[in-house]
């Protein structure tokens, strides 16, 4: 199926006489520099168009001729271009923020455009202006709890950071931040979600047919970027919760070169509560706080080269002190996530991606009383390598390919304890390794007015590797033998295809009909113990 497509976008690149040329560059606010997800570049009279891609990179070629370019974009003014097509042209759309008033009418506008003239099904891109406007729980923006007001999403109970998204469960949403896939997405026991709203740019949430570079979970993907940082000028905005307070600062390194931004979130639920717990309570010195860090930094070289740095530390922290029976508990949990991407146009028609991700997540429970010490320790270590393309081939088609590898470190539970001087390290870490990887081929053609297809292929493969050692017992449970495993050898593998199709067809400018089909593999389960 695959091959045919290619072969029928690519044979008319030879019968058309009349020369073509490409339009690219990048779309940006024009007064921080943020590259703009999802802008649109549509052709005045005709129905051609281009969306900006994840960077805010875009590419359109036409034939010979004159030409007025509208760029749009949700809460922005729209910006026109003319111009005259005798040569491959570079050009950069700065577009202007509309006033917030305005901004509500072009929201609701826009959605419905877009819902029906894209292939992709259920699709939401939640700008965070939009977001923001959201009634906030105790002073505090929450993402997840906005996305929770979408139709086929709902929360996975009362004081939990998870979603069910069409009847899956929360361990098979993809969650990404800045590529990085996030294992554990709720503070305060889930009353809050760790996306702190000063950091955020962009949120996109798929609920079905997921395109092909998306793999890994069954359900949906949920995709956040953190915003770049304002290379035009310094700004620093902070705020003062019930539970919480948060500073941000942004700003240029070189003007329109390079820019930052941190962000940091801290809740001081345990300093409003210490003045109440008297120091002879037998529960003084208990108490919990979380807090968040997101840092940003990019550097572009050249109109052909950008780099991006961007990584997350967040901790939640609960100690328990019972003075009366000598016991003190700490209880700390949380992300650290990092980033490295290097953007490249190769040419004005492929644009490619490069990111290495750093992700971990550690549970870890201390316990003393008196002279006895109890540990229990858990957490996931991933580090992945992507490649991504984007192909413009001529108007009509975009294909994105590539491949990603992520190699995992699995930490069920590790126990330790200490007595006195005794120190207890029993073999019972069942440490696990596993490969995964996957490569990609998605084409979005857009074959008329009335029919647009997006296709795609994913084949994706999983190993647990060595060291690891399989235990054969008996019917008492007894350990009679065992296969040992060493390290980098493989214990079991799986995989296979996954094909994506989605088609939409317009019956008119608001009305069209969508059908997809869709196999995911997961490799990857969240197991629950009860005790």
């Amino acid at each position: 199926m695959f091959p045919v497509i290619i072969i029928l976008f690519l044979c008319p690149v030879t019968s058309f006489a009349q020369t073509r040329h490409t339009i690219s560059g990048y779309i940006r606010d024009s007064l921080n520099g943020e590259t703009l997800i999802g802008a649109t570049v549509s052709v005045k009279g005709q129905s051609k168009g281009i969306s900006s891609n994840q960077y805010g990179f875009f590419s359109i070629t036409l034939e010979d001729g004159n030409y007025s370019l509208i760029c749009t974009y949700i809460g922005y003014r729209e910006r026109l271009v003319e111009l005259k097509l005798d040569r491959d042209q570079h050009i950069n759309f700065l577009v202007v923020p509309k006033s917030y008033q305005f901004e509500e009418v072009v929201v609701s506008s826009k959605k419905r455009d877009a819902n029906v003239k894209n292939a992709q099904m259920g699709k939401f891109t939640l700008p965070m202006e939009q977001i923001k406007s959201v009634p906030a729980f105790l002073g505090e923006v929450d993402l997840l709890k906005t996305v929770q007001f979408l139709p086929g999403v709902r929360n996975a109970g009362e004081g939990s950071a998870g979603i069910y998204v069409r009847g899956g469960g929360p361990d098979q949403n993809l969650i990404l931040l800045d590529d990085a896939p996030v294992y554990n997405t709720g503070h305060l026991f889930g009353f809050f979600s760790i996306f702190n709203a000063d950091a955020i740019k962009n949120v996109s949430l798929i609920k079905g047919g997921m395109p092909a570079q998306y793999g890994g979970r069954l359900s949906s993907v949920l995709d956040v970027s953190m915003k770049e940082g304002n290379n035009q000028k310094l700004q620093v905005d902070a705020g003062l919760g019930v539970i919480a307070s948060r500073l941000s600062i942004q700003g240029p390194i070189k003007k329109n070169k390079s820019s930052f931004i941190i962000s940091a979130r801290r809740t001081y639920i345990d300093a409003i509560m210490k003045p109440f717990v008297k120091k002879t309570s037998q529960f003084h010195g208990s108490g919990y706080y979380f807090y968040d860090l997101n840092a940003k930094v990019n550097y572009i070289f050249s109109e052909k080269d950008r780099l991006y740095l961007s990584g997350y530390f967040g901790r939640d922290v609960f100690d328990f002190e019972n003075s009366k029976q000598s016991l003190k508990i700490n209880i700390p949990w949380g992300n650290a996530t990092g980033t490295l991407r290097w953007n490249h146009v190769y040419n004005q028609k492929l644009f490619g991606n490069t990111t290495l991700v750093y992700n971990d997540y550690n549970f870890t429970f201390n316990a003393a009383q008196n002279i006895f010490e109890l540990k229990l320790a858990s957490g996931i270590r991933d580090i992945s390598l992507k490649q991504d393309f984007d192909l413009y081939p001529y108007t009509g088609h975009i294909l994105k390919f590539g491949g990603i590898y992520t190699y995992h470190k699995f930490t069920p539970s590790v126990v330790s304890g200490k007595q006195d001087s005794t120190i207890f390290k029993p073999n019972n870490a069942q440490i696990k390794y596993g490969h995964e990887a996957a490569v990609y081929l998605q084409d979005d053609w857009e074959v008329n007015e009335k029919l647009k297809v997006n296709a795609g292929i994913r084949y994706s493969w999983f190993q647990q590797i060595g060291p690891y050692k399989i235990y054969t017992t008996d019917d008492n449970g007894n350990r009679t033998d065992s296969t040992v495993f060493g390290s980098g050898k493989g214990v079991k593998n799986y995989g296979g295809l996954e094909p994506r199709l989605t088609i939409r067809y317009a019956l008119n400018d608001e009305t069209s009909l969508k059908a997809s089909v869709t196999r995911n593999l997961q490799y990857i389960h969240l197991v629950s113990n009860a005790g």
